[in-house]
């Protein structure tokens, strides 16, 4: 399959602004989406890896910036390229405080909303928090920035732990064969070695023991 097939999908750009430990954080995230209108709630997509996903899953509540086609690549670079565990991520983005202690982004975006979680959803290297929009934006302000607009015309690139992330170039990846029905897995972003335990082969549900480097 083309490696790229999936940038075919429309995605948005979001900031997720969360309480932090030491101070306020948020990160830029692509998948956020509504699942329904009664209840209200959206489903947002975070990597284990981010410190977003910490916070969030100890505070339970979280801010969606819906960033513009204004908004500075600057900001963008500052929220998606670095951690929160040890910086402060905000120090040079506008931004303004809830009380519940979650940052909104102020750089430009269309509009916000605070959000609290009701339900969290394991995948093998994301969260999916679904949740409840209780407060927000008066109005709708500016073009919401697509994924497409940021890669190119901003001329944007993934992290590493983005969902959309492509390795630019093909990388050598180890492959493993499924020794009962020799199922092979090579996956360029998941190494074999960091699924988790409970893993099995997708075909023939064997465990990750079977599994023999080729």
């Amino acid at each position: 399959m083309y490696d790229k097939i999936l940038t075919s999908l429309s995605y948005g750009m979001f900031a997720i602004g969360v309480k932090g430990d030491n101070f306020p954080n948020a990160c830029i995230v692509n998948t956020v989406m509504q699942i329904s209108s009664l209840p209200m709630t959206i489903a947002v997509s975070v990597n284990h890896n981010n410190y977003t996903n910490e916070c969030i899953k100890k505070y339970g509540e979280f801010t969606v910036s819906v960033l513009s086609e204004n908004t500075s690549g600057t900001a963008i670079g500052a929220l998606g390229y670095t951690s929160g565990r040890d910086t402060n991520k905000l120090t040079n983005v506008r931004y303004k405080m809830l009380r519940e202690g979650c940052p909104v982004i102020r750089e430009d975006i269309c509009c916000w909303f605070l959000c609290k979680v009701v339900h969290t959803i394991e995948t093998v290297t994301h969260t999916i928090f679904i949740a409840e929009p209780k407060a927000g934006s008066e109005s709708i302000k500016g073009t919401p920035m697509t994924y497409d607009f940021y890669r190119n015309v901003i001329k944007g690139k993934s992290p590493k732990y983005a969902p959309t992330f492509v390795p630019e170039k093909e990388e050598e990846v180890d492959k493993y064969i499924c020794t009962i029905c020799k199922y092979e897995y090579s996956d360029p972003l998941i190494p074999f070695d960091e699924l988790p335990d409970d893993w099995v082969c997708p075909i023939c549900g064997a465990p990750k023991s079977v599994f023999k480097k080729e």
